[in-house]
């Protein structure tokens, strides 16, 4: 039994530079699909599509190395929020609109075990630098009191709407992984499909600015959760 294993491995060994000759060292892969916004984050920015551009380098059959740009787009989310008059009075709820978007840079390591067919299932991960703009506008005047973490601003106070409409944003380490399916389609070109986790550590609330009625907001961190699926080419 031993024997038969060691020849078995010995034979997947060799046959995995044949089953990957044509295989180019440089890969370009390009892609897009669709992303959602998962945990806290889902209430305060909408899902939306993405694109992502890289160069795959390929070490081995087994093994590559990925650098990658992405672009998420989150779709307009709209929030009903007080204003009113003056900062004392109470106020009557009006809408709000966040426009925001997801990008990064990653260094991913991609693993695909070496098979002889035209599919072939892989594992990818990796960390990267992730960077969140955000939009917020309101066809309100008045005064407000905003204490939000993904849309990075929170005020002890009502403030004049003016101070939290704007465009501000967050760069943020974070890290991927997830797996896909590759489907060789020529020799030096293929297709994939992919799903991947991308979970990021964003800014933390100053509890000095948070106000009273919002105090169980003291602390809450502006982390993300993004799922992608996407859809792309490698040649």
């Amino acid at each position: 039994m031993l024997r038969r294993f060691g020849f078995l491995l010995v034979a997947t060994l060799l046959a995995a530079p044949v089953a990957a000759q044509d295989e180019r060292p440089v890969q370009l892969t390009i892609g897009g699909g669709w992303t959602g916004v998962y945990g806290a984050g889902k209430d305060h920015v909408g899902s939306g599509g993405n694109f992502t551009i890289g160069a795959l380098f390929k070490l081995n059959p087994v093994v590559g190395l990925q650098g990658e740009y992405g672009w998420n787009g989150m779709k307009q989310k709209q929030l009903s929020i007080p204003v009113s008059v003056n900062p004392l009075d109470s106020g009557v709820p009006s809408d709000f609109f966040a426009d925001a978007n997801m990008q990064y840079g990653a260094a991913n390591v991609l693993f695909s075990p070496a098979v002889s067919g035209k599919t072939a299932p892989y594992f990818i991960t990796g960390i990267g630098v992730y960077y969140r703009p955000v939009t917020i506008s309101t066809p309100s005047i008045g005064f407000a009191t905003v204490c939000d973490p993904y849309w990075y601003v929170c005020y002890p106070a009502a403030v004049p709407v003016e101070q939290i409409v704007g465009k501000r944003s967050s760069t943020d380490f974070g890290m991927n992984f997830g797996g896909g399916v590759n489907f060789r389609v020529t020799d030096h070109t293929s297709i994939f499909a992919e799903v991947r986790y991308h979970y990021i550590w964003g800014p933390q609330i100053d509890q000095a600015n948070v106000p009273q009625q919002l105090a169980d907001l003291g602390g809450k961190k502006a982390n993300g959760q993004f799922l992608p699926i996407t859809f792309g080419f490698r040649f």
